[in-house]
């Protein structure tokens, strides 16, 4: 399987609004944004998802979406916030120029 990393899409996290915003532990603090990753089927034992299968993340949210953090969020709540900050990511990189969709109008 192709694994899919890209030092530009980790890098544009920096500095960005975080995407999950998760109510009651979002810090909306742009500092500690990263690129955090979310599961899927291109993760494993010592292997980190792709980076087309993440989102930009505060620190709070990104402990909770780990398990660093003990959360109040129900598994379907907490996919929803997953699914939604990843779309949220995809399309910010689109307006940042940092991937392409051909055919885009």
């Amino acid at each position: 399987m192709l694994k899919i990393v890209s030092k530009k899409v980790r890098d544009a996290a920096r500095g960005q609004q975080c995407t999950l915003q998760i109510v009651g532990v979002c810090s909306y603090d742009t500092s500690t944004v990263v690129l955090a990753h979310l599961p899927d089927e291109s993760h494993g034992m010592g292997r980190k998802s792709d980076d087309i299968s993440a989102c930009f993340a505060c620190d709070n949210c990104h402990s909770v979406i780990d398990g660093r953090v003990k959360h109040y969020l129900e598994p379907a709540d907490k996919e929803n916030y997953m699914r939604r900050a990843m779309v949220r990511t995809w399309r910010k990189l689109v307006e940042m120029g940092v991937i392409k969709i051909e055919g885009m109008k």
